[in-house]
């Protein structure tokens, strides 16, 4: 199978609704199985037990599952720097979902990519989502009944930062909320394809490194925007006299724009020779083994916005594994294995 690549995109929000089955960063998540929607003790935190917030979705339909002519796997995260530990996984979930080519939500045909195409396929026509975060939201203001909330923490949050001005007052307005992450598209191009088409593309490169060098410029490169990412890696590699990670590092460096790279029931690219994903929890659902699909690469955290970039959540590089089998969710969403591997510092 060819190793396919995840590459960050802006675009208008309302072509990632779930309507259209997007691949996407960051924003709420778009949720595929509209009605049994994950909720605050599904994406609670280990550590600090407050619920994970959207990280990222890939749509990634499983051809050889008449249950999966739609599927979508979903990675949430918490935010707090405290929770991120080394090379372990408890600030992170995953959920698949996947749904017949018949089904309650989405039409027979192919989505109509127009703005006002089906605005009767929303979330909200189903359940109550938190105005927060967008996951299942048992909870509401006391005062005018009306916004709905996951937790407590969310609530206090909003009233804080908004909420408290406008309750009562024109509450059709839904404002993206800052403690979110950046909303992106994620376009997916195959690394082969790439590879045949260097020949022609050199000056493309060229234009996406100075690009990336105006990003560095106005300060909007993330959290290497002060360091030189290929050269810090390079270092490092030879510290540690990895090949492993002299073999990360030089992929990464083709496509620096890389984000995710999916390659069901392939190999995962390590980053170094400690902590490898050996031995892999089944299924929760059917029991079955569970599979290597996609890794997110630590270039996504660029896109995120930390306002510090030595205190904020970090990885090397995060594995997901999935159901062979792809299994029919047993409430809507499984939850699935993410494996975190890190650079641990030489001294």
């Amino acid at each position: 199978m060819t190793v396919e690549l995840g590459i960050v995109q802006k675009c208008e929000s309302w072509r990632l609704e779930s309507k259209f089955f997007p691949s996407k960063v960051g924003g709420k998540p778009a949720w595929l199985n509209l009605k049994d929607i994950p909720g605050e003790r599904d994406l609670q935190c280990e550590y600090c037990k407050e619920p994970c917030i959207f990280l990222c979705q890939i749509y990634a339909p499983y051809d050889d599952s008449m249950c999966a002519f739609h599927r979508t796997i979903y990675v949430f995260i918490c935010k707090k720097v405290e929770c991120c530990k080394l090379n372990k996984n408890g600030n992170l979930k995953v959920f698949r979902s996947q749904l017949r080519k018949a089904n309650e939500f989405y039409p027979f045909e192919p989505p109509v990519e127009e703005k006002d195409w089906r605005i009767d396929i929303s979330v909200d026509q189903w359940v109550k989502t938190c105005h927060v975060c967008g996951i299942l939201a048992l909870k509401h203001c006391s005062k005018c009944k009306h916004i709905n909330y996951c937790c407590r923490s969310h609530q206090v949050y909003d009233w804080k930062n908004g909420h408290k001005q406008s309750c009562g007052i024109n509450q059709s307005t839904i404002r993206n909320s800052q403690f979110l992450f950046p909303e992106y598209e994620i376009v997916i191009e195959a690394e082969d394809e790439r590879k045949d088409n260097d020949a022609n593309t050199s000056e493309e490169e060229e234009e996406e490194i100075q690009k990336y060098e105006m990003m560095v410029e106005k300060g909007e490169a993330g959290i290497f925007q002060n360091t030189d990412l290929p050269n810090e890696l390079l270092s490092m590699a030879n510290q540690m006299e990895d090949e492993i990670f002299s073999k990360f590092r030089s992929t990464i460096d083709k496509y620096p724009d890389q984000i995710i790279r999916y390659d069901r029931a392939g190999k995962i690219l390590h980053i170094s020779v400690k902590n490898h994903a050996t031995e892999i929890p089944k299924c929760l659902d059917c029991n079955g083994e569970r599979i290597f699909e996609f890794q997110i690469m630590p270039q996504l955290l660029n896109f995120l916005n930390f306002e510090n970039a030595f205190k904020c959540i970090d990885w090397g590089t995060l594995g997901i594994f999935t159901c062979r089998n792809s299994c029919v969710p047993k409430n809507g969403y499984s939850i699935e294995y993410v494996w975190k591997q890190d650079i641990e510092n030489i001294s």
